[in-house]
């Protein structure tokens, strides 16, 4: 696993977490990453990412929610649902390259997500790749 891929499960998990009990949880983000991560970049880049998705989270819905078809974002499994949002950021906002963004977040769904997550995670993301063009 690379260093940044280390950093993307950090933030997945900080995203389940918060979906799971949403509160303002910035304050705590900072020891949970800490506790995580050695690196000061990948603290950076892990933390980053966290606030960016939480930051845009309704648009990042809304672009999830058009390209899957026949599902809702809240009836997606917690864990799919984190790594789209996580996904669909990286592909929006950062400098991430699309492809990476995807295979990165298909490689979070087989990692912690059913046996079905992967292609369901890859399918709406690639769909997002195709929306951006």
């Amino acid at each position: 696993m690379t260093t940044r891929s280390r950093a993307r499960e950090v933030a997945l998990q900080a995203l389940f977490q918060e979906d799971l009990n949403p509160r303002d949880s910035r304050d705590q983000l900072a020891p949970f990453v800490q506790a995580r991560l050695a690196d000061d970049g990948l603290r950076e880049f892990a933390t980053s990412l966290v606030l960016g998705v939480l930051r845009n989270q309704q648009e990042l819905d809304a672009l999830i929610a058009d390209k899957a078809e026949r599902w809702t974002v809240p009836r997606m499994a917690a864990t799919d649902r984190a790594v789209l949002r996580l996904g669909a950021f990286e592909i929006r906002y950062a400098d991430t390259p699309e492809r990476v963004a995807i295979d990165e977040a298909v490689e979070l769904a087989k990692r912690f997500g059913s046996a079905q997550s992967s292609q369901f995670v890859n399918g709406i993301l690639d769909k997002l790749i195709d929306h951006q063009q």
